[in-house]
């Protein structure tokens, strides 16, 4: 068997192959024959040939599809050409095999190779034995290798398929409507974050990669669409870490006629069921940590977690000045602008977001660092609004609103974050007539929530970083 990549030989490769049948079901139909059996039964599959090696007029190769592997066998009185395939077939090369199904001597599954056709040619090198390939620039940068080379990798994506298809199933279950908004948009608005811009050139104007479809959604909502999602792609010109891709999935629903509470239940409910398909468990185990999904989650405010956390009450109605010193003795930054709201956020984001392990619902939320929500309806919570973050691992893996459906009082939210913009806040959020304009044709009560897929599939399938879940993540250009 040759295992140097060579310059393709000049075969007829055929545009197509009739009649082939997954690896894995053929496996699965012959997984109590007997050792050294014959059966009746011809099949013709096809894969990637991953090893290979010849004893005299015997040689024995393992075929590989995206369903399973199974031993193939080659004889040289019976099988065709069997000195070109010894001698110009190289690992990684795609074939199509034609032969009875059987077992060798040792009780290992076969194919007898009556005919075989080559069908793509691995002019690359995979190696004699491919045990796999550790360079993670390698390993992201041609995933197609990485693909073949760590079987794990294979596995999460197909897992992140079965999240995907749960996610959708549960919510047209319950009477959602799959929707697409627009990618690019005039404004870039519906989240907290720097945008990708680019230029319309038949339209002359600037348009921005999406950062999230909330208000998009929400105009739907306004037009009698009562219960919409998206799980899409969004984007933002942000820095790279374990959790974080510029280019990333999120999933966003909208709910006429409830609240942050219903929001909770379905979240509860989509997360469990996630789960189940992924896992076919409520107790997972993510970083060397048993974590129960098994609802209902925790729940608690961010004023109760932080005194927690402190060991001391804290709220906001301690005023600026208390919170200015916490902050201080915690280590925690202030910048002069910070309101107590947003001190009360960053001491929370700071010191208890990565401390909450099991799933914990966080409440109540400042109005300062909220700019969608509704405001709290107990009037004892002036100065909050009805907001959570869902956090696992001390990850925020969704958020949820009452959504803002007051076209002044949003106006004013905006005109605040827009002064925040004019002071160096470059991801505050831009003011958006259009959405405004669709809020005063008036909006019913509504839920609204966002799942990080991304974040999801990492916690579901134990991935250390957020490029083990992605298929292509974003990489720096490549040197030549």
């Amino acid at each position: 068997m040759n295992n140097e990549a060579e310059s393709p030989v000049e075969e007829n490769i055929p545009y197509e192959v009739v009649g082939v049948e997954p690896i894995g079901p053929v496996r699965a139909s012959f997984e109590h024959l007997a050792a050294d059996s014959r059966t009746d039964r011809v099949v013709t599959i096809a894969g990637r040939l991953m090893r290979f090696r010849r004893q005299g007029k015997l040689a024995f190769g393992d075929l590989v599809d995206s369903s399973g592997t199974i031993q193939v066998l080659l004889r040289r009185e019976t099988t065709d050409d069997f000195d070109r395939f010894v001698h110009q077939r190289v690992l990684g090369d795609w074939i199509s095999v034609t032969g009875l199904v059987m077992t060798s001597r040792s009780g290992e599954l076969s194919v007898e190779v009556a005919t075989w056709q080559l069908l793509a040619h691995a002019r690359r090198n995979f190696g004699d034995k491919w045990r796999g390939i550790n360079d993670p620039d390698t390993r992201y940068r041609q995933r197609y290798v990485d693909l073949w080379a760590n079987p794990a990798v294979r596995e999460r994506l197909l897992i992140r398929s079965r999240i995907i298809a749960q996610l959708r199933r549960d919510l047209t279950d319950r009477g959602f409507i799959e929707v697409e908004t627009p990618i690019l948009q005039p404004v870039a608005s519906g989240a907290i974050a720097k945008p990708f811009v680019t230029h319309h050139n038949a339209l002359d104007t600037d348009l921005f990669l999406r950062i999230a479809p909330e208000l998009y959604l929400k105009r739907l909502v306004v037009g009698g669409f009562e219960r919409v999602f998206e799980l899409g792609r969004d984007f933002r010109n942000e820095g790279l870490s374990p959790r974080h891709n510029p280019e990333f999935t999120m999933l966003e629903v909208y709910q006429a006629y409830t609240d942050v509470y219903g929001m909770i239940k379905l979240t509860e409910s989509l997360i469990s069921h996630a789960a189940m398909s992924a896992q076919g468990s409520l107790q997972i185990t993510c970083q060397g940590q048993m974590i129960d999904l098994t609802p209902p989650f925790r729940r608690a405010t961010m004023e109760e977690l932080v005194s927690e956390s402190l060991g001391q009450v804290v709220s906001l109605e301690q005023g600026r000045e208390e919170l200015v010193r916490l902050a201080a003795d915690h280590d925690v930054k202030v910048e002069a602008g910070d309101g107590p709201g947003r001190i009360l956020f960053s001491l929370y984001e700071e010191l208890v977001e990565s401390t909450l392990a099991q799933p914990t619902f966080v409440l109540d939320f400042p109005k300062e660092v909220s700019p969608l929500a509704r405001d709290h309806r107990d009037p004892a919570k002036v100065g909050r609004v009805e907001q959570f973050d869902l956090v696992i691992l001390g990850r925020e893996v969704g958020t949820a609103y009452s959504e803002l459906n007051d076209p002044d009082e949003q106006r004013r939210r905006f005109l605040q974050q827009a002064q925040a913009r004019l002071e160096g806040d470059d991801e505050a959020m831009v003011l958006d007539e259009d959405f405004l304009r669709a809020l005063e044709h008036g909006m019913p009560p509504t839920g609204g929530l966002g799942i990080g897929v991304d974040r999801l599939v990492i916690l579901l399938t134990d991935a250390p970083h957020i490029k083990e879940v992605i298929a292509f993540p974003a990489l720096r250009p490549e040197q030549s």
